[in-house]
């Protein structure tokens, strides 16, 4: 099947308005005409001036011929701007059904994939790849028509007036077009594209990954060199930098030189033909050419950036399809669990698919009784958030099967599980906007009786009193901050609004203060009435009463049972729980005391 070109794939986004972009060349094409008739009517000034020196009394068109010359400029602007407004009217709509449909498949695609793929990626191809889209269909395509128009009638001129001068007016411009084509075009350029967008890429994605961790950096006193990935990153984008630029200087000076020195070779020319004597046409063509070669060097610049410009949008098509090319989470045979049970049969996972005997789970079985409360419990790394994830099909086992109300995840509908599963982080995202706002999230069409209820069930009284604007304020960016412990809570509401019968609580007191603690844990144990409760914790006296723990030690089941009965086994389990109880019980005293 024959490939789809960059231009073909982006008016397929454009639905109807792929004719304005067809109006934009055309308005452009007659712009790039327009702008050139003032210099037949220059040259026919200049003309009248030198036959009538010096008695300017007879040059009686002057005035005519300057006029002439203004109306086709300003006709040739506004036509231009016309071609604009068209060409940015198909962009905009373009670029935005670009990011919908971007945004529709991400939505669609497993947490973990988007995970491997780091935020600060994703974010730079939604939104700088489809801007770059945006500037080359409402800027570039325009002015490569112009590019592409200007040199054709520009050559009709220089032969038209004096054949001789026109020639020598070509030598500078095929000059620098063999310049451009063998040093700064081709398959190099495609190639250094490609490295300047990677090495973007990463500097966004390690700049997300610095800035989340400045906490940290400052808690403990590190230094930047703390984030060695952020560093390496600017390094190598540093290096790639500086070795392109050293590479392009030679070409680039030659170039710039020849296309802004194309009057020297005219004043060459002028010396030569003046040896068999000076004449008015010859004095006319000299002042004509030396005026419009200015024009001959703007739009051999243009024609410079065309090929990079069309790299950079090949390039940022490449990404998008990165994005879009990826496989989202399909169900088949859509089947309604019967209850809020939950059952991993020989499950295995591994995040290095290249690498199956590196696994993040193993061959790990379980079940849980509807509204039965269990606890994942183990040293980090040892597959605990893997394994709830799993369960939330954030994303699918490699091997084995998940079963949520005796259905296969894979057979529940996306919708029907997230209403099923309720997932309550660590770490709480909030949105911008309201309280109410991001407490609706959960279930938009709920009324704000029922949002002020479950502010009130997860213990947010307090938050929502000292707001003047109660749950109408705004948090977030340019508005309130809440403290993480706030933000927690606000999280609870939102999933006791939701209110779905399996609920997943991943380490969910652990950044609140004492304070915080007890409310949040109070707002978890209204949360969790008559549901399946799956809790991550290492705070142990938070799943004591758990119907059943599981310790997980490198992806697999190490220890399982009661809190009074893996005690009582003096395992693993036993170990932490001690040395648990040691740090709570640890106090500094002064020496001597």
């Amino acid at each position: 099947m024959k490939k789809q070109s960059n231009l073909s794939r982006l008016m397929s986004y454009a639905g109807n308005h792929k004719y304005f972009t067809y109006a934009s060349w055309i308005l452009s094409g007659s712009s790039a005409v327009f702008a050139l008739a003032p210099f037949y009517y220059l040259w026919k000034i200049i003309k009248e001036v030198l036959e009538v020196i010096p008695d300017f009394s007879k040059a009686t068109s002057l005035v005519h011929n300057g006029w002439m010359a203004v109306i086709f400029a300003a006709a040739a602007f506004l036509i231009y701007v016309a071609g604009l407004l068209c060409s940015h009217k198909a962009a905009f709509r373009v670029q935005t059904n670009l990011r919908k449909d971007m945004m529709h498949h991400i939505i669609k695609l497993p947490l973990g994939t988007l995970e491997a793929l780091g935020s600060g990626k994703v974010r730079k191809t939604v939104n700088e790849c489809s801007e770059s889209t945006e500037t080359y269909l409402a800027h570039q395509l325009p002015d490569m028509v112009t590019a592409y128009i200007t040199p054709i009638g520009l050559l009709f001129m220089l032969f038209f007036f004096d054949w001789r001068f026109g020639l020598f007016c070509l030598i500078p411009i095929l000059l620098s077009f063999v310049i451009m084509f063998t040093q700064m075009t081709g398959p190099t350029l495609k190639t250094k594209m490609e490295e300047y967008q990677n090495a973007l890429e990463d500097m966004s994605n390690e700049a997300v990954e610095y800035v989340r961790g400045i906490p940290v950096v400052k808690t403990f006193g590190q230094s930047v060199f703390s984030f060695h990935r952020f560093k390496k990153s600017i390094d190598n984008y540093s290096t790639w930098a500086i070795s392109y630029t050293e590479s392009m200087r030679k070409p680039m000076c030659i170039l710039t030189m020849l296309i802004n020195g194309i009057f020297a070779f005219i004043l060459v020319a002028g010396m030569w033909f003046t040896s068999g004597g000076v004449t008015t046409d010859l004095i006319l063509s000299i002042l004509f050419y030396i005026i419009i070669t200015p024009v001959l060097t703007v739009t051999m610049t243009k024609i410079m950036f065309q090929s990079e410009n069309t790299m950079l949008v090949t390039d940022a098509l490449k990404r998008i399809d990165s994005i879009l090319n990826l496989e989202p989470l399909e169900s088949t045979d859509v089947k309604t669990p019967k209850d809020n049970s939950v059952v991993l049969k020989s499950v295995s996972y591994s995040y290095d698919k290249g690498n199956k005997t590196k696994k993040a789970i193993d061959n790990i079985s379980l079940s849980i009784k509807p509204n039965e409360t269990v606890a994942f419990v183990g040293q980090s790394g040892g597959g605990k958030t893997t394994l709830a994830n799993l369960i939330s099909r954030f994303f699918d086992a490699d091997e084995g099967e998940v079963f949520i109300g005796g259905v296969n995840v894979q057979n529940i509908d996306k919708t029907v599980l997230m209403n099923t599963v309720s997932f309550v982080f660590q770490n709480s995202r909030l949105i911008k906007g309201t309280i109410l706002d991001n407490v609706k999230m959960a279930r938009p069409d709920a009324t704000n009786e029922e949002v002020l209820q479950a502010i009130h069930k997860a213990q947010c009284d307090d938050i929502i009193k000292k707001f003047p604007e109660g749950i109408n304020t705004v948090i977030g960016t340019h508005g309130t901050y809440l403290s993480g412990g706030e933000q927690q809570r606000i999280s609870i509401a939102r999933a006791i609004l939701k209110n779905a019968p399996i609920l997943i609580l991943d380490e969910a007191t652990a950044f609140a203060d004492p304070d915080n603690e007890a409310k949040v844990q109070q707002a978890i144990n209204e949360l969790a009435k008559d549901k399946t409760v799956i809790m991550i914790a290492h705070r142990l006296s938070t799943i004591a009463n758990a119907d059943k723990i599981y310790l997980l030690e490198n992806g697999k089941i190490a220890e399982s049972g009661t809190n009074d009965e893996l005690v009582a086994k003096g395992g693993i389990y036993a170990k932490m729980m001690k040395n648990y109880v040691l740090s709570v019980n640890w106090k500094i005293s002064k020496e001597g005391k």
